[in-house]
């Protein structure tokens, strides 16, 4: 197909932070879960990828255990999580729920090479009046921008957040760009800003049209 010149999209499983070799180990799973891997694991050269799209909600989430920096008390994370739906799949377990971490997703950005950012579950913050982001951390008093290189350093690290003004109006739905409150495009470009990727796509609900393409970037150039 490649080579007849059709678009190929290969899609992932699990996250960056699950990875095997580069996440926070023990807390992950079996496998690679990086981009990397769908060179290795389709058989496809590295030069024939174009361009790689990055999903992230525009908060946090982990299931089960492990280092989890932004995580809300539970009586926070309760309507985030009830919102959000934000329980398994097959278990119903609750997932635990955070701010959004940019510290970590800086991590994934420089380590799957992702040069488009797909932001979903913004509609899940249409109630919030503030919204706090994880621009680094307080390492034993030392300030820094990037995620710890050791699992065992995260217990000596303190989250520090910019907050931001909330929308406090529905975006359940919206298709365009324009439709979208001020504020809400002020989140977007903050995240945009402080990751120095493009984000080409935003989901404003469950269902499947329920999202914003941005114009004039590579990701619209992909549909």
């Amino acid at each position: 197909a490649l080579d007849e010149g059709h678009s190929v999209l290969f899609e992932g499983a699990q996250g960056t932070m699950l990875d095997i070799d580069y996440g926070t180990y023990p807390f992950v799973t079996s496998s690679n879960a990086t981009a990397g891997c769908a060179c290795t694991g389709l058989g496809v050269a590295p030069t024939r990828i174009s361009g790689i799209a990055g999903v992230t909600k525009a908060y946090t989430t982990r299931v089960g255990s492990g280092p989890f920096p932004t995580e809300m008390p539970d009586l926070d994370a309760r309507e985030l999580r009830d919102r959000g739906k934000e329980y398994g799949a097959v278990t119903g377990r609750p997932r635990r729920c955070g701010w959004l971490d940019l510290a970590i997703l800086r991590y994934a950005v420089m380590l799957n090479g992702i040069t488009s950012l797909i932001v979903t579950k913004l509609d899940v913050f249409d109630t919030q009046r503030e919204i706090q982001v994880c621009v680094g951390y307080c390492y034993k008093g030392t300030p820094i921008h990037e995620m710890p290189a050791a699992v065992e350093d995260f217990q000596h690290i303190r989250p520090e957040y910019r907050t931001l003004p909330g929308w406090q109006a529905s975006t359940e739905g919206i298709r365009d760009a324009k439709d979208l409150p001020r504020t809400a495009l002020d989140y977007l470009k903050f995240i945009s800003d402080q990751l120095e990727v493009e984000i080409g796509m935003i989901s404003t609900g469950p269902e499947r049209d329920a999202t914003v393409v941005a114009s004039g970037t590579q990701f619209a150039s992909w549909l």
